[in-house]
C-alpha cells in the first residue's frame, strides 16, 4: 500500500463520492496502475481513517391497497416519527371507508401459521375466501381459495380496516 498523498487524497474523495470499495480497488489499479487486493483496499481505507457510505436502503414492497409512502431520508431513531396524513389513517370508531356498505368479514387464528407472526381468513364482499398472513417483517400476504382471484379495491380497503381493527383488538 505504498501510495502517495495526492493518491490518498483521490481515494478520500472517492469515498466521499459514494464509491464501494470494489469500485476504488479497480479506480486504484486503473489510475494508479497499483494492483491492490479488497482486504488492502479495507485496510487502505481504515488507515485513512474514512468511512464509506452506506448504500441508499432498498425500496418496501407496496402492500395491495396501500398509499405508496413517499421516498425520504432515514431519520435518526431518537427522532418521533410524524403524524400520518389524515387520508392514510381511518379513524377508530369508523372501521370502513364513509358510505360503503362492509360484507367482507375477518377472522384471527388463534395459532399463526408457520413463517408468519399473525394469521387468519377473509371473506371478502363477493363471497370469495381467502387466507392473510404478516410476516416477520410486516408484509401482508394473501393467499386466495381460488387461483387467480384478485379482490376488488373497495374489498381491499375494507379487508385492510377491518384486520387493523381486529389486531387492534388483540393489542397489536
Amino acid at each position: 500500500m505504498n501510495l502517495t498523498d495526492d493518491q490518498k487524497k483521490t481515494v478520500a474523495g472517492w469515498i466521499a463520492e459514494g464509491l464501494k470499495l470494489s469500485q476504488i480497488q479497480d479506480r486504484i489499479n486503473s489510475e494508479f496502475e497499483v494492483t491492490l487486493t479488497y482486504m488492502e483496499v479495507r485496510f487502505l481505507v481504515d488507515d485513512l481513517k474514512l468511512m464509506p457510505k452506506d448504500p441508499e436502503p432498498k425500496k418496501a414492497l407496496h402492500t395491495i391497497g396501500q398509499p405508496v409512502p413517499p421516498t425520504a431520508p432515514a431519520a435518526p431513531a431518537a427522532a418521533a416519527k410524524p403524524p400520518l396524513p389524515e387520508e392514510d389513517v381511518l379513524p377508530p370508531e369508523e372501521a370502513t371507508p364513509a358510505g360503503l356498505p362492509s360484507n367482507v368479514s375477518v377472522s384471527v387464528d388463534h395459532i399463526a401459521r408457520p413463517g408468519s407472526m399473525v394469521s387468519g381468513n377473509v371473506t371478502f364482499s363477493d363471497g370469495q375466501t381467502a387466507q392473510w398472513f404478516l410476516d416477520e417483517m410486516g408484509r401482508l400476504g394473501l393467499s386466495a381459495a381460488q387461483k387467480g382471484y384478485r379482490p376488488s379495491p373497495a374489498d381491499v380497503q375494507h379487508f385492510q380496516a377491518a384486520l387493523q381493527q381486529e389486531l387492534q383488538k388483540m393489542g397489536m
